[in-house]
């Protein structure tokens, strides 16, 4: 990866984090169990898991859509500043039309069912949902 490009995505991902953090009120609170305070992908995945606890549901599509859309933003405000390619940006992009929020859920639970649960509660939840939707639904 080029070290401009990557400059831009570390950029783009900080941005992001820092809009959503700001975009929710309350910080949910960690799944029973997760020793991590802080929002891990752990905690989201239990969260987004527990599909008979409506709050549990409330707070994982609150949290899923605060993290795309910050980093939605994040692309987006880079593109406007900075001088990339189409292709690059492409490359950082996601392509979520008439994509629904329960199939992005899906694919998460199913990509972090596939991680060690203790690397899941060390890996903060805005990355590992970032990663898990980029692999479903880049730009191509």
């Amino acid at each position: 990866m080029k070290p401009a490009l990557s400059a831009v995505l570390a950029a783009g991902l900080t941005l992001a984090v820092a809009l959503t953090a700001n975009a929710q009120t309350a910080q949910p609170a960690p799944a029973p169990g997760a020793s991590d305070p802080t929002f891990s992908a752990y905690a989201l995945a239990q969260q987004c898991a527990a599909k008979s606890d409506n709050a549990a549901i409330g707070q994982c599509v609150g949290a899923v859509r605060g993290i795309v859309r910050g980093y939605q933003y994040g692309v987006l405000f880079l593109s406007q500043r900075a001088s990339l390619p189409d292709t690059e940006t492409k490359r950082v992009s996601l392509c979520l039309t008439d994509t629904q929020v329960s199939s992005i859920i899906d694919d998460f639970l199913a990509d972090a069912k596939q991680v060690n649960e203790a690397d899941l509660k060390r890996t903060p939840a805005e990355v590992a949902l970032l990663g898990s939707v980029h692999t479903h639904h880049a730009c191509t």
